[in-house]
């Protein structure tokens, strides 16, 4: 639903052509998600479809049909990448595999987003975002003991293999390069959230230490949390012993100018009553009061931003991070950016497709079929 369609909108984004392949009728799931809402939907569109399928094509294709997988492969003979988000066997019975289709097109890069990966004891097990947030250790780590484990607010569980799957595929194209074979790109979201445990996971194998929730704070560095203000909340990370001289120097908090709190070990030990004095001092003044102090002295901090703020905080739209995406109704829509940026290349975002948008196009101009090759396969069900 999520890693694939991003993956390959990420793809979309910086310049690939991309055709999404759906079955005929109501095309695929996704395109249901949210379309009647009236605040989340746009021309039958839900906000799911609508940013994951910007600058795609759509084709529609009965792959259960001896015809339709034919039409497919003739897609394959063209294309560089094949990307899916089936569950482990799909590709296999469908006959796009990596295997079947290197047959047809030997140079073909295939990349499969799945679960827990094509190999191993649980590969048939379903999975969604949160169920690989949980087993991959990072919900353990988010929240505190009060509040018990916490999934992250965005479903990085998803997004994570949408990314790792880019990169796979990137890396296959680099690689073909040289032995001008594709090959196949296996993605498991519970690798990738593995993955993105890194130093902590090596913490833990070296010590056989367990680490838990600790809320905003931070296992070393002292003060760093989330704190709240008059009006608000602000992140304060003091990193080393360099950041907290200064801050205990602009901060008028007589107890931290204790001189055993320059070392970090001390302040580590002492954290709850750091966090305290520091947040009741906070409270006094609103947080931009704070941060200009806090930004003039260098210290890293920043607001803790609500949507409507993120979404309109000046580096952000410097950075072209919220941009207009004309529907085909001539409607604009909003979306996030994409964050890659490259030197020469100028983005620009088109409308997601509606069901089956491009088939006669891009079957006759891509692939050359004739007006009666089309006319007999939409006759026959293959192709809508």
């Amino acid at each position: 639903m999520l890693s694939g369609p991003y993956g390959s909108m990420l793809l979309a984004d910086l310049g690939a052509r991309t055709i999404k392949v759906e079955p005929p009728g109501q095309g695929e799931g996704t395109r249901r998600l949210l379309e009647n809402d009236p605040n989340f939907s746009r021309q039958g569109m839900g906000a799911y479809f609508l940013t994951l399928n910007r600058n795609k094509q759509s084709v529609c294709i009965d792959l259960k049909q001896a015809r339709g997988l034919e039409v497919f492969y003739d897609l394959v003979k063209r294309a560089d990448v094949v990307i899916d988000n089936f569950s482990v066997g799909v590709t296999k019975r469908l006959r796009i595999d990596q295997e079947s289709l290197a047959k047809v097109n030997p140079k073909i890069v295939t990349c499969s987003i799945t679960g827990f990966g094509e190999t191993g004891p649980d590969i048939h097990r379903p999975a969604f975002d949160q169920v690989v947030q949980a087993m991959g250790g990072g919900m353990s780590i988010t929240g505190n003991p009060q509040t018990g484990p916490m999934r992250a607010g965005i479903p990085i569980g998803d997004l994570g293999g949408g990314l790792f799957g880019v990169i796979g595929i990137l890396s296959a194209l680099a690689e073909r390069e040289r032995t001008g074979l594709g090959q196949h790109v296996d993605i498991s979201m519970l690798d990738s959230q593995v993955s993105l445990l890194n130093y902590m996971a090596t913490m833990y194998l070296m010590s056989g230490q367990v680490p838990e929730g600790i809320g905003n704070s931070h296992f070393v560095h002292v003060p760093y949390n989330c704190y709240p203000t008059a009006d608000g909340h602000i992140i304060i990370a003091c990193i080393g012993d360099p950041f907290f001289q200064i801050f205990s120097e602009i901060m008028d908090i007589p107890a931290l100018r204790d001189p055993s709190l320059k070392a970090q070990p001390i302040r580590q030990s002492r954290k709850a009553e750091i966090d305290a004095w520091v947040t009741e001092v906070l409270l006094k003044q609103p947080s931009a009061h704070w941060l200009e102090l806090l930004t003039k002295a260098r210290i890293p901090c920043g607001p803790v931003n609500r949507f409507d703020q993120a979404l309109q905080d000046p580096q952000v739209l410097a950075r072209n991070m919220v941009v207009p995406v004309q529907l085909n109704s001539g409607e604009t829509v909003n979306m996030p950016g994409n964050p890659v940026k490259l030197e020469r290349a100028k983005q620009t975002y088109t409308s997601p497709p509606t069901t089956g948008q491009h088939t006669d196009d891009i079957l006759s101009h891509l692939l050359g079929y004739n007006a009666q090759e089309l006319a007999q396969l939409k006759a026959d069900g293959i192709v809508a």
